[in-house]
């Protein structure tokens, strides 16, 4: 069942995106060559508690850690750790945040350092992706407009769309319906209704679509080996557009 939200709340899930976004920028302030992906978790986590949020990831399914930080040819999921960051990676940062009962999702692949020109064009056309996906939302529209919507502009850039993994409906729970994928004919699916909350995320990989999960059972990562990017905004559908919840406060704390 996709659920209709009231104007109220839009509103509170709009505060958790607040802390999503203030959660990302800090994160792009904090992304260095020689920084281990557990610190990032650490200040993103602290962060989040400290403005009245909790981690939506941390033990949903049995997910060990605050946030998602997946580098290189790792899609989404991967957990924080030892690794570290060094000149010329990319690294998925995936926030999801609840306070006062309702969530938001959000993520940004950011560069570390000089990155080499394909991992320029991949992230330059994820943005765009998710950017040509948020366009299409509107009151009246198909949801296919949207997973079309992506699909283009990631496969104009020469690039191709995970098919194994969709963005999804999000409000009191972390994943609800309806399930968004990022590819697909337009003009297909339920009809988008102002109220709807829709964390749209395209994953796009500079190789082949085709992914496989590590041994650890979350890490998803490129068949191929080549590099994946992932950004992902939370949006209430609208009567002319959409309202992107995950919108930028200061991060500092």
């Amino acid at each position: 069942m996709i659920r209709i939200r009231t104007s109220d709340e839009i509103g509170l899930i709009r505060e958790s995106g607040r802390l999503v976004a203030g959660a990302l920028d800090l994160a792009a302030g904090m992304v260095r060559p020689g920084l281990t992906t557990a610190a990032i978790e650490a200040e993103l986590e602290a962060y989040l508690r400290d403005h009245g949020g909790t981690p939506a990831f941390k033990g949903y399914r049995g997910y060990p850690a605050a946030i998602c930080a997946s580098v290189n040819e790792e899609v989404v999921h991967g957990i924080p750790g030892k690794r570290t960051l060094c000149e010329g990676d990319i690294v998925g940062i995936d926030v999801g945040v609840r306070k006062s009962g309702y969530v938001a999702d959000g993520a940004r692949t950011f560069p570390i350092g000089r990155i080499t020109e394909e991992a320029s064009r991949l992230l330059g056309a994820t943005e765009q992706a998710l950017a040509a996906g948020l366009g299409a939302v509107r009151n009246g529209a198909r949801l296919t407009d949207v997973s079309h919507a992506v699909q283009v502009v990631a496969e104009r850039a020469g690039c191709s769309v995970v098919r194994d993994l969709a963005g999804h409906g999000v409000g009191t729970e972390l994943h609800e319906d309806p399930e968004i994928p990022n590819f697909g004919a337009p003009g297909c699916g339920p009809v988008l209704k102002t109220g709807m909350v829709l964390a749209i995320e395209p994953m796009v990989n500079a190789g082949g679509p085709a992914v496989r999960t590590l041994a650890d059972g979350w890490t998803v990562v490129t068949a191929d080996r080549t590099l994946s990017a992932h950004f992902e905004h939370t949006v209430a559908v609208g009567p002319d557009g959409a309202d992107v919840l995950t919108t930028a406060v200061t991060a500092g704390r």
